[in-house]
């Protein structure tokens, strides 16, 4: 209930400010979790497998129906011409007086009461089927959640990554003011400025990028989770101030023989494959069922010549079917769906396998990027202080240019390493929760 209400007040939020607005433009500032919720609430994909698993609730509703009585009603009228007598080589035929006008009703009621559990086996099927519906449609919000995520925190590195080379271009265009002014002075050549000229061209040509990247990425942002186009999504700033931590990796395992849609799945199929045997076998058996109904027929063309009267009798009864044909016609029918159980056991032995691998690789990843980022770190520290240390030698002229031109990139790349390196954390950390079904 508590998600429900964030969820519609987040859309309702959206359908007051956002869309009167749509032309200007708007930012919309979403965190992780609000964006999930409205991708839950929005997204056409998802929808989709939400019609789905009505339609297999619809398909056990009919199932169950098989469990209530059949009636049957019929009601004609006919004209009936008149008929002709002989004998058995045709000979002396004559003809006979007919009431010419036919009636029939009659009503049929029927209650199945034994059926060898075909009825129960193929509700119990239809609920399977159900059950599946639900797994795709927590397997889809998975996909799209982990689709959003992954474009989500692409767009914050290369957001991060745009304030960088922003940064760095103000410093390469003050430094650019300096060696104008050291060049007026006869302290620096035309070269030097040329070099960082096309320092500066290079960065403002990669920013360029960035931010057409940044523009792709927030169209598609927009269109799953169905907000207006001109839309502009602004991540989350406070999303890097809390990292998560480290966990076992028996954790991560457990998690996901517990929760992975994959996996239910295939447990799933291997209960529908054996309770398609039991559906088989019930063919072998009788069914029982109770019967009663009413027939008002009329005229009698029982009598010769015919009574023009109606004739009515009613009936009760207990109704026995069995299909002989089925002792030996469902013997390779039994086998093959044996079979097919037996191959569902060994496709949930797989998935099992390729899950615990696939939560391995995905946890050891986790744990690089922490390792990565540690070192990113400290390559900042290094980078930050060697270009201070060149800045200051060189504006008292005890070093080169090229030395200054070495410890600039040097630092920018640092800082790009060390934003990408706790992004790449995050990013890990959903993938690991998304293989592992609990994203």
């Amino acid at each position: 209930m508590k998600n429900f209400k964030r969820t519609t007040f987040l859309i309702l939020f959206l359908l007051n400010t956002l869309f009167p607005f749509a032309q200007n433009n708007p930012k919309l500032k979403l965190s992780i979790e609000e964006m999930f919720a409205l991708a839950d609430s929005c997204s056409r994909s998802i929808h989709t497998f939400r019609i789905a698993e009505q339609e297999a609730e619809q398909a056990v509703r009919v199932a169950q129906s098989a469990r209530m009585p059949t009636v049957d009603v019929t009601l004609s009228a006919s004209y009936l011409g008149d008929v002709w007598l002989s004998n058995r080589n045709f000979s002396n035929g004559e003809n006979a007086p007919m009431p010419h006008f036919g009636n029939n009703f009659a009503i049929e009621a029927s209650q199945i009461i034994y059926a060898g559990g075909a009825i129960s086996n193929k509700i119990t099927l239809a609920k399977l089927q159900q059950q599946l519906a639900q797994l795709d449609i927590k397997k889809n919000k998975q996909d799209i959640r982990f689709l959003l995520v992954g474009n989500y925190l692409e767009m914050y590195k290369l957001k991060n990554q745009s304030e960088v080379y922003q940064k760095n271009i103000e410093q390469t265009r003050k430094l650019l003011s300096d060696i104008h002014a050291k060049q007026n002075q006869g302290l620096a050549l035309k070269n030097d400025i040329t070099r960082y000229e096309l320092q500066l061209k290079s960065l403002e040509l990669a920013l360029t990028q960035i931010q057409n990247d940044i523009t792709i990425l927030n169209n598609q942002l927009v269109t799953v989770l169905r907000l207006p186009q001109k839309t502009i999504i602004d991540v989350d700033s406070s999303l890097l101030n809390k990292l998560p931590q480290l966990s076992n990796e028996s954790h991560w395992q457990e998690t996901a023989q517990n929760e992975s849609p994959i996996l239910q799945q295939s447990l799933l199929s291997i209960k529908q494959s054996k309770y398609n045997e039991k559906l088989i076998k019930a063919e072998r058996l009788p069914s029982i069922a109770l019967l009663a109904g009413d027939k008002l027929d009329g005229p009698i063309t029982i009598e010769v010549p015919p009574i023009n009267k109606n004739l009515n009798y009613w009936y009760v009864g207990i109704g026995v079917k069995f299909d002989i044909s089925s002792t030996y016609k469902t013997v390779r029918k039994i086998k093959q769906a044996k079979f097919s159980t037996q191959k569902a056991i060994e496709n949930k032995l797989l998935f099992q396998e390729n899950l615990m691998t696939v939560v391995k690789e995905a946890y050891v990843r986790f744990n690089e990027s922490f390792v990565i980022y540690d070192t990113q770190i400290k390559s900042l520290e290094l980078a930050t202080q060697n270009y201070e240390v060149i800045n200051n030698r060189y504006l008292n002229d005890l070093a080169l240019i090229t030395d200054m031109l070495d410890a600039s990139n040097a630092k920018l790349s640092a800082e790009l390493q060390v934003a990408n390196a706790r992004i790449n954390i995050l990013f890990n950390y959903y993938k690991l929760k998304k293989v592992s079904g609990n994203l």
